[in-house]
């Protein structure tokens, strides 16, 4: 499975959704996850990946992590991987 459809899978399954349900330009507000489905992603993809993003839920804003679509979720999660690989 490659990253695009894991994360797909991580971000439905908190979602409530089915992964066919879930695109890449879909936002973490219109999938209807709040802050802490939010946060339960980013855990679950950590672990999926055996990566350390640099999310602050308290100030998702001063984050070095673009949260803002799956897309940029994806980009992220392949830009650390690359990092701390």
């Amino acid at each position: 499975m490659n990253t695009t459809d894991q994360v797909i899978a991580i971000i439905a399954e908190q979602a409530m959704l089915e992964p066919e349900d879930v695109t890449l330009d879909s936002t973490p507000e219109e999938l209807g996850i709040d802050s802490m489905g939010l946060v339960e992603s980013i855990f679950a993809i950590e672990e999926a990946f055996d990566i350390s993003i640099p999310f602050n839920a308290n100030e998702p804003a001063a984050s070095d992590f673009d949260i803002s679509s799956v897309r940029t979720i994806v980009a992220g999660i392949e830009r650390l991987r690359a990092e701390q690989g």
